[in-house]
């Protein structure tokens, strides 16, 4: 009986043991989800550590109702449509590529402006005339009178020969022109002094010489599209709140308001120029100038004004993006274009300018409805010009690209070259910006376009310090990311 009762025991305790291992032992993991045959997404990752920049990978399509775990779901809803992404083809810009040989520059160029095989940059600003990244100051019209308007030599033999190369990879391209200063002898000392104001710096614009400058636009634009030059649109003054640039014209809403209504809006409906006229084109804090706040949206009240303005531009140097709230919630059917921003000595950090750059100025944009971004000088050398050298030029600016003197080939590529990078390779000219539910994680954004070839195109921002997984799921195919931890993923899939 004794013997009975002990195996008794041992059996319970054994029968008590193994189910107490079978009920903690591990769950077997989720099977990843079946790929679809040959179906890939392309990715491109920068870390902020450096240790991935632009890497290209692939990640397999699985069928939509599989996806598990962080997933973000596109949606049927729509917003803008964009235009593009891209630097300013500034004089010096053109002046660096030219000195390249012709098969070095063809290179670079390709690896620009290419479609398929390069970023694909489809939008690009240039000056009007002359800007601080000249080394002389000019216009088209520089002696009084409209009818000494002609093209002058130093854009005809340095920016012409460029952007026909850049035309020749992408003629899609799209270009936003800005005038650093109108003609000389178009100016007055101030609003409140009429007298002569014979200098490049600062100054207004006569209201006698309104309409002169108002032709000097429409010849000017139609000079360039006799080159082939797309002229997509204009801001009527680069900073008009900046008294100090080497090359400028001090502007008030009010006067770009009136010359807008009076002049500039009636002569392009008369050329029947299809070109976009943007207002502003200066930072969001509208650098503190008395009476300056709210300057686009003051422009908008004036409904003689308003009907021939398509929208606003903006620069980063002082302020902050969230500015765009306030324009968008008063003027939600204007255009919005972010047209400068720089990096230099004063702030360049590979990591920081990164990460901080691409959420501000492309995120940040594009989310409050902006249509396309464009940074400044495209390529400046190693050092940092050229540039104008009076004083109120950038003397410590760096381009997106640096070009290297001593062997005309292009050296180090800036913060500002992979923004673009991440944002025109999967974003193409004509996008549009989707919805999207699901998956939400502080530290982690994101945003996904259609493009006109039906492929969907997403930018990841991971701001947190671990690596982090997210998936995007269409109506049919979803694709897994892997998000380092601090870093920029770009993807691009066949729904």
């Amino acid at each position: 009986m004794k013997r009975l009762f002990k195996y008794l025991i041992i059996s319970i305790l054994a029968f008590g043991w193994s189910c107490s291992c079978d009920n903690n032992k591990p769950v077997d993991p989720t099977p990843d989800p079946e790929p679809i045959s040959g179906e890939v997404a392309t990715l491109y990752t920068t870390a902020a550590d450096g240790s991935k920049v632009f890497v290209k990978s692939t990640s397999e399509l699985v069928d939509a109702s599989s996806a598990s775990g962080n997933v973000v779901k596109i949606t049927d809803e729509k917003f803008q449509t964009i235009d593009g992404f891209g630097a300013a083809m500034t004089w010096a810009s053109c002046y660096n590529l030219l000195t390249m040989s012709a098969e070095n520059r063809e290179s670079f160029l390709r690896e620009l402006f290419d479609v398929e095989n390069g970023l694909g940059i489809s939008l690009v600003r240039v000056s009007m005339g002359a800007s601080d990244f000249n080394y002389e100051e000019y216009t088209w019209c520089d002696q009084p009178g409209m009818e000494n308007f002609e093209v002058d030599p130093r854009d005809k033999d340095v920016v012409f020969p460029v952007l026909k190369e850049m035309y020749k990879i992408n003629p899609k391209v799209r270009i936003i022109a800005s005038p650093w200063s109108c003609p000389i002898w178009m100016k007055r000392r101030s609003v409140n002094d009429d007298s002569d104001f014979l200098s490049w710096t600062s100054g207004s614009l006569k209201p006698s010489c309104y309409q002169d400058y108002a032709e000097y636009f429409v010849r000017w634009i139609k000079a360039m599209e006799n080159e082939g030059f797309n002229i997509y649109a204009v801001t009527v003054q680069n900073e008009p709140l900046n008294h100090g640039n080497s090359m400028s014209l001090y502007m008030t809403w009010q006067e770009q308001r009136d010359f807008i209504k009076t002049a500039l809006g009636p002569a392009f409906e008369k050329a029947g120029l299809k070109t976009k006229i943007l207002v502003f084109d200066h930072n969001y804090n509208y650098d503190n100038a008395s009476g300056q706040k709210n300057y686009p949206l003051n422009i908008y009240k004036d409904p003689d004004a308003s009907k021939y303005v398509a929208g606003s531009a903006w620069h980063n140097y002082g302020g902050n993006v969230s500015e765009l709230d306030n324009i968008v919630a008063n003027a939600p059917d204007k255009d919005i274009y972010f047209t400068e921003a720089s990096i230099g000595t004063w702030n360049y950090n590979f990591s920081s300018c990164l990460i901080n750059d691409f959420r501000d100025i492309f995120m940040g944009t594009l989310s409050r409805g902006g249509k396309g971004v464009t940074l400044w000088n495209m390529v400046l050398d190693e050092n940092k010009g050229p540039y104008s050298p009076k004083d109120g030029s950038c003397k410590t600016c760096y381009g997106a690209v640096t070009l290297m003197t001593s062997t005309r080939t292009i050296g180090q590529r800036m913060t500002h070259y992979y923004n673009i990078a991440h944002a025109s390779k999967v974003i193409r000219q004509d996008a549009v910006r989707v919805g999207t539910t699901g998956y939400s994680k502080s530290g982690i954004s994101y945003q996904v376009f259609k493009n006109p070839d039906g492929t969907y195109g997403a930018i990841v921002l991971n701001e947190t310090g671990d690596s982090q997984p997210i998936s995007f799921a269409g109506s049919r195919k979803s694709v897994k990311c892997t998000l380092p931890a601090r870093s920029i993923v770009s993807v691009i899939w066949k729904e």
